[in-house]
């Protein structure tokens, strides 16, 4: 692919019953997409997508929560799809900070957060750090982050399931490639992989890989993607990566809903289980017939809970 036939940002501007905003907050831009509720005063539900995602990824709960009366609000991270690409800021402290400055910036003195993978990270990190701005959070497939780091080094299963990809990852340049080659291929091999054999056969699965492979190769999408698993591992050896995880065993006394795919063998069952202590509100949930991506191959399932978490 020539430089010039790389997609614009604005390109995941999809349509659809909602409207596309830039929001300014913590020092960036950040493109967010809404639903409007019938409520002027109806509670904010931030919702933040994982690794070689975008917003995209949160449509059925978008309107969903709408339906329901909450201002759901669906973010492209720091980094992606439309929103600013700085050259630093994916650590930990950062990236609370963009979730906080967000839920001021849209009026809110307190939110609802709902995450899936890196973006449930984000969800523990804000609530620990941010405790006074974040009311409740929900969790798809997203372990809290020293249950990861205990799993990974301690359970060979999630080790092979997890470690490869994330080591690979830490190599210059050469996983921005392997993202963005082929149209981005890899990122459908990976949600092919990582989904249920009964939603990638969809038409569904086909239109939304299409729009994952579009997306990341966004200028500077890959990069700034790769950043984030690259200073979650950079920081394991620096006195910011220790004080980091030493500042996240803090548990978090609100309500937490912990949702995982019942087909899930990229992050196991078993590693999403650990942490109670963490979190000592948490409600485990097992999502039927889906695998990594649950709010999008069980959308019902995934708003019913959330619709729990919320009343």
């Amino acid at each position: 692919m020539s430089s010039n036939s790389f997609p614009d940002p604005s390109s995941v501007r999809f349509d659809g019953p909602w409207t596309h905003r830039d929001v300014h907050a913590n020092g960036i831009r950040f493109h967010v997409v809404e639903a409007t509720p019938d409520r002027a005063d109806a509670p904010l539900v931030v919702l933040l997508h994982g690794f070689a995602d975008f917003w995209w990824s949160w449509r059925h709960q978008l309107t969903g929560l709408t339906t329901l009366g909450y201002r759901a609000v669906a973010v492209d991270l720091r980094g992606y799809g439309d929103s600013d690409k700085p050259p630093r800021g994916y650590d930990g402290w950062t990236l609370a900070g963009d979730v906080a400055g967000l839920i001021r910036a849209l009026g809110y003195t307190e939110a609802t957060l709902v995450g899936h993978a890196e973006g449930g990270l984000v969800c523990w990190t804000t609530a620990v750090l941010h405790p006074r701005l974040v009311r409740s959070i929900a969790l798809v497939s997203s372990p809290h982050p020293a249950a990861l780091k205990s799993a990974v080094l301690r359970d060979g299963r999630q080790r092979r399931a997890w470690l490869p990809n994330f080591l690979r990852y830490q190599l210059p340049r050469y996983p921005e490639g392997l993202l963005t080659a082929r149209d981005g291929f890899e990122v459908e091999r990976l949600l092919r992989q990582r989904v249920s054999g009964s939603w990638s056969s969809t038409a569904e699965f086909v239109d939304t890989a299409r729009r994952m492979r579009s997306a990341i190769q966004i200028p500077g999408a890959a990069h700034c993607a790769l950043e984030y698993q690259r200073w979650a591992f950079r920081s394991q050896w620096r006195p910011d990566g220790r004080r980091f995880m030493a500042t996240m065993r803090v548990p978090i006394d609100i309500p937490v809903v912990a949702m995982h795919g019942e087909l899930d063998n990229y992050l196991l069952n078993s590693t999403v289980q650990h942490g109670q202590r963490w979190s000592p509100q948490r409600r485990l949930v097992t999502i039927p017939a889906a695998g990594h991506f649950a709010h999008q191959e069980g959308p019902e399932a995934v708003t019913a809970e959330l619709a729990k978490l919320l009343g």
